[in-house]
């Protein structure tokens, strides 16, 4: 199901933990598997949960709370921009309009070519940057105007 390389960084995220708590590192792993697989499917999150010793039930929990778990494909680079009203205030909105002409795709959809994904985003802790986008989960944006758009999609192709 999942990469040697990937259960082995299953295994150190569960070390950080008591054996008997070892489900603790479920966040860890189902973003672990999201990076191999691009999204979690329900078989995914079905092994994260068994390789756990946790009921499925409890991991689905988990990656349906949280929003950067992703339940469905989504583009190669997920563009997820924050609009809570810091960044909404500081023109994510126009950034989000501004993905949407270039990319032609809104909120939610992937282009046809499945190289973007587009979403709109909760707070991400860096208000004093706005607007701020996240780059696959992993890499922060911050002051987005068209021109900084612009060289991002530039550097993603």
């Amino acid at each position: 199901m999942l990469s040697a390389e990937s259960l082995k960084r299953f295994d150190r995220e569960v070390a950080k933990y008591p054996a008997e708590q070892k489900q603790s590192a479920v966040m860890a792993c189902l973003a672990i598997a999201q990076d191999e697989k691009g999204w979690l499917a329900p078989e995914t999150v079905e092994f994260v949960a068994n390789y756990l010793g946790m009921p499925p039930v409890a991991a689905w929990e988990v990656a349906t709370f949280y929003s950067m778990y992703e339940l469905k494909p989504v583009g190669k680079h997920k563009l997820t921009v924050c609009t809570n009203l810091p960044c909404a205030l500081s023109g994510a909105y126009h950034a989000v309009e501004y993905l949407r002409q270039k990319l032609g795709i809104g909120p939610g959809e992937t282009t046809p070519d499945g190289k973007f994904t587009v979403k709109e985003g909760e707070c991400q802790g860096a208000c004093g940057d706005a607007p701020v986008l996240l780059l696959n989960n992993h890499r922060m944006c911050g002051r987005m105007t068209p021109e900084q758009i612009d060289r991002l999609l530039e550097e993603c192709k």
